[in-house]
């Protein structure tokens, strides 16, 4: 039986860990030192923490479920500590690429975030449609990267990933720096602040005496069935009047030389905000 030392085990994050390793047959070893946050954990597994060093001793995979402005801190203090052959099992790609992470040979350092349900969901059941986030009924992808440790050891921090964000339909490897392209730069710089201005722009149409109602309806509609034709989820082209739009839209919203945002250097100025 694998045993999981996971740290943050009361958290929003942790929480959420929690409850699906409870549906599993691996040995996890919780840890919360908020009290607050062992209280949560309490009322929703059932289960009660130990204390780091306990936690620590035997484990095979250590989780650490912690904020990113929080990573190389606990970091710090629980690698240092971890036997050789530990596998350390990181959130969020934010921290590793940042450096933030203790320099251990000796140990392996695998990362998972995941995809999160996708908007063209195929879920029936009321649960798995209301299920945004992910973690609980709906499935979603999710992306691997193998840091640094023995290959063999992709396939164990898989299935940690796998339970920890079930249900899974399917996994993607990755490399830290290819994650990092993912999140924040594709998922966060691009598409949340583009999500933004059209929530911004609903405003403005709402502005003119369009009702609340209508303005949503019209809005999260249309971004149902372009999303569907752009990224090629149904078989359709735009009206000659939507492409001649977006020909003299696009021009107005995006500078230039938007795709900036993916050079290496502004992807790491970008994670060292986050950080």
């Amino acid at each position: 039986m694998t045993s999981i030392a996971l740290f943050g085990a009361g958290g929003k994050m942790g929480v959420r860990l929690s409850r699906n390793l409870a549906k599993t047959d691996f040995d996890v070893r919780h840890v919360e030192v908020m009290p607050e946050g062992q209280v949560r954990l309490k009322e929703a597994v059932g289960a009660s923490c130990i204390e780091p060093d306990v936690a620590i001793d035997g484990a095979d995979v250590v989780v650490l479920a912690v904020p990113d402005t929080a990573i190389g801190k606990v970091a710090g203090m629980v690698v240092p500590k971890v036997a050789p052959g530990t596998i350390v099992v990181i959130l969020d790609a934010a921290a590793p690429f940042a450096g933030h992470l203790p320099e251990r040979a000796d140990i392996t350092y695998f990362v998972t975030h995941p995809c999160h349900p996708t908007i063209f969901t195929k879920e029936t059941t009321e649960a798995g449609r209301n299920d945004h986030f992910g973690g609980i009924a709906a499935e979603q992808a999710v992306v691997n990267a193998l840091m640094q440790g023995p290959d063999e050891h992709y396939a164990i921090g898989d299935s940690v990933a796998r339970a920890i964000y079930a249900p899974v339909n399917r996994t993607h490897r990755v490399s830290v720096e290819q994650m990092a392209y993912l999140e924040p730069g594709l998922s966060e710089t691009v598409c949340a602040s583009l999500l933004v201005v059209m929530r911004e722009a609903m405003e403005e149409v709402i502005k003119t005496g369009v009702s609340r109602d209508c303005a949503r309806d019209f809005l999260l509609g249309h971004m149902n069935i372009l999303g569907a034709v752009i990224f090629e989820e149904v078989d359709g082209v735009f009206s000659d009047a939507c492409n001649k739009a977006i020909e003299f839209g696009k021009p107005m919203l995006m500078r230039d030389d938007w795709k900036k945002v993916f050079e290496p250097d502004e992807i790491a100025a970008s994670i060292r905000r986050i950080t």
